[in-house]
């Protein structure tokens, strides 16, 4: 039998502390060894208690949680740490930077107004599944095999049957439609950054990601890669070149009007309990592009998008999913190759210029032009 795994939880809030405690000891597969009330108690306590994850919050006095971050992934580079942050734009943009700086996931806090009742069960609802599926994770690589690893760079085919191809692959894709969630935000960076010119076409993004957040994302994005990246809003046209992120607690779908494709923003009801979804957009996709699309599925915890997969490899469309190994979780990716959708399967590292390679040559270019270094080159 597999032991519980070891939390340590570092808030300043004793309340958050309590509450915390109280969810994970509640559960048979985690124990918490210990709590710390700021950043600097917390790197000591990580050196001292060993756990196996950590919950982080962001604003903390003595030392802060980016901070503190810094110090234990210095010390602890293998170990999963989840950021537990406030739904602020200025916790937004403090989380989004913490994941780009080796944090794992996060998690919101409850908004104030929120009853005791309602904020535990949000907790367990969020914190504890992503908590899990992360450990879930870890134990199912290799034991050589490290989130921090340079996997082989040679692409690998889905175990499953692949969907018939039989739609227009030979003639140009007219859109890229990508999913993530759990751990995209790197991933997104890592993609995106290895597409060193615009591609001739629009990008569609779904991040599981609440309001807020996706706005920080977006701007982080645009000033890291040399794509324009936004957050989408309604009545935008989708112009060749432009990322898209869909806004955080909102559907994105898109519509061709008048020769034209524009962008709606929907409220309708969660899809695969999610809004944004996956499946809305590429379920909208197609009714715009038919079998002009290149999908792309990187890492996520559920199976968000696997059905708007398998519809995408009907129509002949060429599909890129994640690989395990580079995967915080392999859940989305996974699904899609279970699926038998993914026409090739990769690792992080491989995507981005694999997918700037099928664009531009469905374009009639044998590959992107390159440019020098870009915009912001703060590679951090």
């Amino acid at each position: 039998m597999t032991s519980p795994t070891r939390i340590l939880i570092v808030d300043d809030s004793a309340v958050a502390r309590g509450m915390l405690t109280s969810i994970f000891d509640g559960e048979p597969d985690f124990t918490v060894v210990g709590t710390a009330s700021n950043g600097q108690i917390g790197v000591r306590k990580v050196d001292e208690l060993e756990p196996g994850l950590v919950i982080l919050d962001i604003e903390m006095p003595v030392m802060d949680g980016l901070t503190a971050l810094d110090s234990i992934t210095k010390r602890h580079p293998k170990l999963p740490i989840i950021m537990f942050s406030t739904l602020t734009e200025r916790g937004a943009a403090a989380t989004v930077q913490a994941l780009t700086k080796g944090a794992w996931d996060y998690a919101a806090k409850p908004g104030q107004t929120t009853s005791l009742a309602g904020a535990r069960d949000a907790v367990r609802e969020e914190l504890v599944a992503k908590a899990r599926a992360i450990v879930r994770q870890r134990r199912a690589r290799p034991a050589t095999g490290a989130r921090t690893s340079s996997p082989s760079e040679r692409p690998h085919r889905s175990k499953a049957p692949v969907i018939s191809r039989s739609g227009p692959t030979a003639t140009a894709l007219d859109a890229v439609v990508l999913g993530s969630s759990t751990g995209g935000p790197v991933a997104l960076e890592t993609v995106l950054k290895a597409i060193s010119t615009p591609l001739k076409v629009p990008v569609f993004i779904v991040q599981h990601m609440p309001p807020k957040f996706t706005g920080a994302l977006a701007d982080r994005l645009d000033r890291k890669t040399a794509s324009t990246v936004v957050e989408a809003q309604a009545g935008m046209r989708a112009e060749p070149g432009n990322c898209y992120i869909a806004p955080g607690g909102h559907h994105m779908i898109v519509k061709r009007r008048a020769g034209l494709v524009m962008i709606d923003i929907t409220d309708s009801p969660p899809v695969n309990s999610c809004r944004p979804a996956v499946d809305v957009l590429f379920e909208s996709a197609i009714k715009s592009y038919g079998g002009h699309l290149l999908g792309v599925m990187l890492t996520g915890m559920g199976s968000d998008g696997a059905q708007g997969a398998v519809e995408l490899a009907k129509l002949g469309c060429p599909f890129i999913a994640q690989d395990q190994e580079t995967s915080v979780v392999w859940g989305m990716p996974g699904a899609v190759v279970e699926a038998g959708a993914a026409s090739e399967v990769l690792p992080l590292q491989s995507i981005g210029p694999r997918v700037a390679e099928i664009i531009f040559r469905s374009h009639g270019s044998s590959s992107a032009p390159r440019r020098p270094l870009g915009r912001d080159e703060v590679h951090s």
